[in-house]
């Protein structure tokens, strides 16, 4: 059975403008709520919220239980602080993620210089096991280790290639059935992935400046960023869509960057949840 390729584009995402926040969501939340399934979670994906944070913002402490919860800097650098006393600034290439188990508070907000803004992606997961003890993990990724390459940089902590420490090597631990992979592709280069599990998740990072509304297409100038998703049934994506990927288990799938620029991006291996 060929496998399943769904557009989601960036503009039909929620959106939410605060401000010193700008978010875009790809799974329902907070005020947005979409009533397609597919949008209320992708196996055990539950969250991809694209934040920018204007300086000396931030999110103050809040609680969270019950979710695997980490983000990845496009730009910038964030502040966490949690209830486990860890407190730490980490830049672009950086990691931070929070096995939440039975209850932490924790804040993020922007801690780089004045001036600049904070690009990360947000996300959430379903764990595989409930009531674990609250931890934490940070890891870092240069560009050029994921430079025309897919890398992982998030994945189950029963995985080999995990190193159970809080700074290790490999990717972040989550205790959730997924895999992260990012990758940074040339104009015209190639990258492919062979799904472990049945579900995945594509979604192209939004680099230009400026900001889209609900309903209309990012206004920001300079070359197009684009990712041709599949071969025969092929999705093309540009800054901020994502793909639904299903029935891929086994299957190979490539992904070409077909636009002017360098196109970063990060793929998930989902199972059923």
């Amino acid at each position: 059975m060929a496998p399943t390729l769904i557009h989601r584009p960036s503009a039909s995402r929620g959106h939410a403008n605060h401000g010193w926040l700008k978010s875009f969501h790809t799974f329902n939340f907070a005020d947005y709520y979409s009533e397609v399934p597919r949008e209320q979670h992708w196996g055990p994906l539950y969250v991809i919220n694209e934040d920018r944070v204007s300086p000396g913002r931030g999110f103050p402490p809040h609680p969270h239980r019950e979710f695997e919860i980490f983000s990845y800097i496009v730009d910038g650098t964030i502040h966490h602080q949690d209830s486990m006393s860890h407190s730490e600034k980490i830049s672009r290439g950086g990691i931070q993620s929070t096995s939440a188990g039975t209850g932490i508070r924790h804040g993020e907000g922007n801690g780089g210089k004045p001036g600049e803004d904070l690009h990360f992606l947000q996300i959430w997961a379903k764990p595989h096991t409930k009531g674990l003890k609250p931890s934490y993990y940070t890891r870092t990724f240069t560009d050029s280790e994921k430079h025309n390459t897919l890398v992982p940089v998030v994945s189950d902590v029963s995985s080999p290639s995990i190193t159970d420490s809080r700074e290790g090597s490999g990717p972040t631990p989550v205790h959730s059935h997924l895999t992260m992979l990012a990758s940074i592709l040339s104009p015209s280069s190639t990258v492919s992935h062979t799904f472990e599990q049945p579900k995945g998740y594509l979604h192209l990072i939004m680099r230009k400046t400026g900001y889209r509304s609900p309903s209309s297409e990012l206004q920001g100038k300079g070359p197009r960023v684009a990712v041709k998703v599949g071969e025969q049934k092929e999705v093309v994506v540009e800054e901020g869509d994502g793909v639904y990927l299903d029935k891929v288990e086994g299957e190979t799938v490539s992904f070409t960057s077909v636009g002017d620029a360098e196109a970063e991006l990060v793929l998930f291996d989902l199972a059923e949840q």
